[in-house]
């Protein structure tokens, strides 16, 4: 172990959080996408932390998921999902629909995947 603490990480995550352990919405999920909002270059400097500023920084190219942004952070998933809820509150971001949240799954193409992944 580093003298830093866990991993080359200098601040715990509760530090990150401001010691919350739940975020204010409970709707998001390993694979929600999240992206910029139109409205974020016209927010002006908010009292944002590091790793929001990163996340934003990450979000300047693309829409990524929750998982995808942890990964990027090396944050676990509970403290991304408390840190996007609070760029979600700020207006800095918005979510998107997931593309699972369809009422039935097509029958054929799960066929034709699981029958491709069996060819491997």
């Amino acid at each position: 172990m580093s003298p830093q603490g866990r991993g080359d990480r200098l601040v715990r995550t509760y530090v990150v959080t401001g010691g919350r352990a739940t975020p204010s919405r409970n709707t998001l999920d390993h694979i929600t996408l999240i992206s910029l909002s139109a409205s974020c270059a016209l927010l002006g400097p908010a009292p944002l932390n590091p790793e929001h500023r990163l996340i934003l920084g990450l979000l300047a190219g693309s829409s990524q998921s929750v998982a995808e942004l942890g990964a990027a952070l090396r944050l676990p998933v509970s403290v991304m999902r408390i840190l996007l809820a609070d760029l979600l509150e700020s207006g800095h971001t918005t979510t998107r629909q997931r593309i699972t949240d369809t009422a039935e799954p097509d029958r054929q193409l799960l066929e034709d995947v699981l029958a491709g992944l069996q060819q491997l």
